[in-house]
């Protein structure tokens, strides 16, 4: 438990260097309450922003038929009525990695939960409590919610079960904490590089125009060019054009920091591959 609120702290302390501000949200506020903030992206797609972690966000996407929730925020009562307060569908949840501000106290609120397995080490510590059954994704797989088509793409770095989703028809991705312009690598280079390429040849094949992270403020959609501000600083930091800075007590144990490009990548020397 002590792991789980230090991880938590550290998170709130160093994310985004952003505090209690709610963002800059241009969607339409659909619902509120202690825990969190729903808001409509499109008719069928709505954003969960929790007031815990750095905005923490799940997403909860409807088609004719199911709907999915991507993620589950840090602690949030009563999770499953609020999502069917704004979908009739039968939903689905999915995590896109397991950290306790995207798998916290809610998923208990659901009887499965689909991950990556990759990421089944982390489940003892950051989902102690959970009684549902686990399933587990498959990359490249297809959840067909009846006229809308969600593909799973592994994206591993942030964590090794790292996951983003792609809605190809509505030019939407979702990525979790796999991209975003403060990373945690807890993985190495090499894999984060390529999980990069990946995804950044998946956006310009699909045609996402809008690619939401696990931390969303509003207007802050990811984009193309985040994906290559990723890769050279970290190019750049295996080939010693740049060095991080010590940061001793790291979180995880990643014990340095690199800045640059608009992008901060805190890892460790073991990552140097």
């Amino acid at each position: 438990m002590k792991r789980i609120v230090l991880f938590i702290l550290v998170i709130i302390l160093n994310q985004y260097s952003l505090s209690a501000q709610e963002g800059q949200f241009k969607e339409k506020e659909v619902f509120r309450n202690d825990d969190v903030v729903f808001r409509q992206i499109d008719g069928h797609t709505w954003v969960g922003t929790g007031k815990l972690v750095s905005n923490e966000s799940m997403y909860l996407i409807e088609g004719n038929d199911k709907a999915i929730l991507i993620d589950a925020g840090t602690k949030i009562a009563g999770l499953d009525k609020i999502v069917k307060s704004l979908t009739t569908r039968p939903v689905i949840l999915i995590a896109t990695h397991v950290h306790p501000d995207h798998t916290g106290t809610a998923v208990n609120c659901f009887p499965e939960i689909y991950l990556n397995a990759a990421d089944i080490p982390n489940v003892p510590m950051f989902m102690p409590n959970y009684k549902g059954t686990i399933k587990y994704l498959k990359d490249g797989e297809i959840f067909d919610l009846g006229g809308r088509q969600i593909e799973v793409v592994f994206t591993p770095g942030h964590t090794p079960g790292s996951t983003s989703f792609i809605d190809k028809d509505a030019a939407y991705g979702f990525s979790g904490d796999a991209f975003n312009s403060y990373l945690l690598l807890t993985t190495n280079f090499s894999t984060l590089i390529a999980s990069c390429e990946r995804m950044a040849d998946t956006l310009k094949k699909f045609g996402i125009t809008h690619f939401y992270t696990g931390h969303y403020y509003g207007g802050d959609v990811g984009t193309l060019q985040l994906l290559n501000n990723m890769i050279t600083l970290s190019k750049d930091i295996l080939t010693g054009r740049r060095e991080g800075k010590t940061n001793p007590g790291g979180m995880l144990g990643l014990n340095k920091s690199a800045n640059a490009y608009g992008i901060t990548i805190n890892y460790s020397d073991a990552q140097m591959k």
